[in-house]
This record gives C-alpha cells, structure tokens and sequence, in this order.
C-alpha cells in the first residue's frame, strides 16, 4: 500500500503538471522557434490571447452550467408539486364521489324494492328529486375534471406566439360577453398602440383571463367589466375590475392548499372558486404576481402581470 505521504506527493505532482503542461508546451513552441532565445513579442502575445481566450471560456462555461443547473431545479420542482397536486386531487375525488354515488345507489335500490302498489307519488317524487339532485353535483364535478385536465395541459412548451394585443384583448371580450348577464358590457382599455405585440403563450393567456373573466361575470349583475393592459417592468399587466365582491382571499393561496379543503370541489362550479385557484397557478408557473383586491365600495379588481418581450408599445402615439 502507498503511503499517505507518497499518494500527497503524487497528487501534487500531478497537480503542477496538468496546471503547467500548456505553459510548458507554450515554451517548448517559444523555444523550438528561436533557437538563439531571442524573445518574440508575437508568440508571446499569441499564447497570452490563447490562454485569456481558454479562461473566458472556462468561465462562460461555468454561468451556463449554474444557469441550466437553476432550471433544472425549477423544472424538478414543478413536477414534484404536479405529482402532489395530483395525488390530493385523487384523494378528493374518492371523497367527492363517494356520497352521491351511494345515496343515488340507496335511492335506486329503494324504488326497486318497494312494490308498486306500496309506492305513493309524493314519495316516488322525493326519490327522483334526491337522485336528480346527486346527479347535478356528479355532473358538476364532471366538470371541474374538465377544468383540471386543461390545466395539467397548458404546462409551457415554449412555442411561444408573437401577438398583436389590441386583436388579442378584443376577442378575449368578445368570448366574456357570452357568459355576462345582459345588462352587463365587457370593455378594454390601454395606453399602448394599437400596434403593440407581445411574445407570450396563447394558451396559457386564454386560460388565465377565461378563468378571471368568467369569475367576473359570475358577480356582476349591471355595470360593466373593465380590461386593462400596460406594459410595466419589461412586461404584460392586466387589470380586470368590476363591481362586486370577489375572493380577495383565495389570491394568497395556491392551487395545492386549495385542493386539500374538503369538500372544495362540491360547490366550485357555484364559486368559481376553482378557477381562481387555476389562475394563481399559472401566473406563478410564468413568474409572474397575481392578486385580488375586494374594496369596502363593493369592486374588485383581479390583477396579473408577468414578464414578457413587447415591440411597438407606444408606436404612433
């Protein structure tokens, strides 16, 4: 066995030799070429450009490892927290199903149980009336699958769209005045160019203000809904503002700690409460802030913003 001693040696042998093979390469070159040792100021500034050359590399290599090593991580963990979101989501459906499909079960059971002669109207229509009842809220729940499965598919692919964001916000009203009441008007608003463009997921986009928009239209009753955009801090915010009480509360929450509520899929599609839940996540998936603000003056304003590459903001203004 070597030594300990030995083995120190042998390592800072190799050290100095690794660390000053390309010097002493350089000098046999410098020394192969003049015989006479006659410095030559070119080979000289040449190996000195090589070498600088090699240590930016080096470095340039380093900050895009550690730059590809942080999205890694991000990466990581936003799958760990789509495995826990997925994981509560199924626990929540074993509870949410379990009820209505046994009381429509007993139901169906006692109708078919009961003779025909012993059945009297009233009861038979109390019967019906329950099972109609649990069959609604299977129906709803239905839905908020649907609405779990678009968000488990608008992860980003990075095909990102360069859009015109007047053509855009017009027809996100166009599609939110089919869910207002009819006293209720859809406006858009901006203090950028009609000819404004933005690069950003379209459907990611589409998600985030159907989901806000729908919420709004949820709450108003008269008045109107208003649409705000700007350009700030190098990227898009929008403001939604309407009034009505909204659910300032939820804005803190993300979509994990919602789903662990019980029962919070029952009354979603009643609450939209789902739907906020969604949009926190995405803006936090895009880096971006998301809050709800409900005033005492009964209006709420829902607003978002993330980062995002904008040409021709305030062109022929």
């Amino acid at each position: 066995m070597e030594s300990e001693k030995n083995q120190k040696q042998r390592k800072n042998e190799w050290f100095f030799t690794f660390h000053l093979s390309p010097f002493t390469f350089f000098s046999y070159l410098c020394a192969r070429n003049n015989p006479n040792n006659i410095i030559d100021f070119t080979m000289v500034y040449t190996i000195l450009i090589v070498v600088l050359l090699l240590i930016a590399f080096g470095i340039r290599m380093f900050f895009v490892h550690r730059h590809y090593t942080k999205l890694l991580d991000v990466a990581v963990n936003r799958a760990q927290k789509s495995e826990q979101i997925k994981s509560v989501f199924i626990d929540n459906i074993s509870r949410t199903l379990r009820t209505p499909l046994n009381a429509i079960d007993g139901y169906c059971n006692k109708i078919l149980e009961e003779k025909g002669e012993n059945m009297q109207p009233a009861q038979t229509r109390e019967l019906v009336t329950n099972i109609s009842e649990y069959s609604k809220e299977l129906v709803d729940f239905v839905e908020q699958l649907h609405e779990m499965s678009k968000f488990e598919g608008v992860t980003p692919s990075f095909t990102f769209i360069e859009v015109n964001l007047t053509e855009l916000m017009a027809s996100y009203r166009r599609e939110a005045m089919n869910y207002t009441k009819p006293d209720v008007a859809v406006r858009v608003t901006t203090d950028l160019s009609p000819h404004c463009r933005a690069i950003l997921d379209t459907n990611l986009m589409h998600q985030l203000m159907m989901h806000l928009l729908h919420n709004a239209a949820n709450h108003v009753v008269e008045g109107d809904i208003f649409i705000r955009y700007s350009c700030e801090r190098r990227g898009l915010k929008v403001s939604i503002s309407y009034a009505g009480i909204g659910l300032a509360e939820l804005a803190g929450k993300d979509l994990l700690s919602f789903l662990q509520k019980d029962d919070v899929l029952k009354d979603a599609n009643k609450s939209s409460h789902f739907g906020i839940a969604i949009c926190r996540a995405i803006v936090d998936m895009l880096g971006g802030e998301f809050y709800l603000d409900s005033g005492t003056d009964k209006k709420s304003v829902a607003t978002f913003w993330f980062p995002c590459t904008m040409k021709d903001i305030y062109r022929d203004i």
